[in-house]
C-alpha cells in the first residue's frame, strides 16, 4: 500500500510538453467509417463467400474503417432499412453492392433514392464509364445512384467482383471529397 501512495504523490501537474502531445493527439484525424450493405437473395448466402471480405480490404486499402459488413435480401425494404441503419449510426459512407440491374428483385437505387436527402449523379456516372471502361458489364449497366443523407453518403455499386474492385477504386476519392465537404459544412441556425 505505501508504494502506491508513493506513486500517486509523485504524479503531478502535466507539463508543456505533454499537453502539446495531448493535443496533437486529439487533431489526428478519425478514418471515415463505412458499412457495407451486400444485396442478395443468394449471392452472399453460400459459405465461402468472400464478397464482404474483399470490400473491407479494398475500403481499408483506401482509409476507410469498415465497421459492418451486412446481408440483406433483395428485398426494397431491407435495402432501406441497412441504408437507414449506417444513416443513423453516424457513418460517413454505405456502400450497397448488388441489386442495380433491371431484374424485378433489383431494387438497391430505389430503396437508396427513398433514404438520401441529395443526389450526387456524378459519382454514380463515374462508376459506369469506369466500369465501360475495364469491362465490367454490369458496372456500366448498372442503375446505382450516389447521395447524400444527412452526413452520410450512400453509392449503390454492381455485384460483379470487377464492378466491386473497379467501383471502390473509382469512388474512392470522390466520396472522401464529399465527406470533406459535410464535414466542413454546417447548417446554420
Amino acid at each position: 500500500m505505501p508504494t502506491t501512495e508513493v506513486l500517486l504523490d509523485t504524479v503531478g501537474e502535466p507539463d508543456e510538453e505533454s499537453l502539446k502531445a495531448t493535443e496533437l493527439a486529439e487533431q489526428v484525424p478519425t478514418p471515415p467509417a463505412a458499412i457495407a450493405v451486400l444485396v442478395g437473395d443468394r449471392r452472399y448466402s453460400a459459405e465461402g463467400d468472400t464478397t464482404g471480405d474483399m470490400l473491407v480490404e479494398l475500403l481499408s486499402e483506401f482509409g476507410f474503417s469498415v465497421d459492418a459488413v451486412v446481408h440483406v435480401n433483395s428485398n426494397e425494404a431491407e435495402i432501406r432499412k441497412a441504408i437507414e441503419t449506417g444513416v443513423v449510426g453516424g457513418v460517413d459512407l454505405v456502400l450497397t453492392v448488388g441489386g442495380t440491374g433491371v431484374g424485378p428483385r433489383d431494387t438497391a437505387p430505389e430503396a437508396t433514392k427513398a433514404v438520401i436527402d441529395k443526389n450526387v449523379p456524378g459519382v454514380a456516372q463515374a462508376v459506369r464509364s469506369s466500369g465501360q471502361a475495364c469491362g465490367a458489364v454490369d458496372a456500366c449497366t448498372s442503375r446505382g445512384v450516389c447521395g447524400v443523407s444527412g452526413s452520410t453518403v450512400v453509392v449503390n455499386l454492381a455485384a460483379s467482383r470487377q464492378a466491386i474492385r473497379d467501383g471502390v477504386s473509382t469512388i474512392a476519392p470522390l466520396v472522401q471529397h464529399l465527406i470533406g465537404e459535410l464535414n466542413t459544412y454546417s447548417v446554420q441556425a
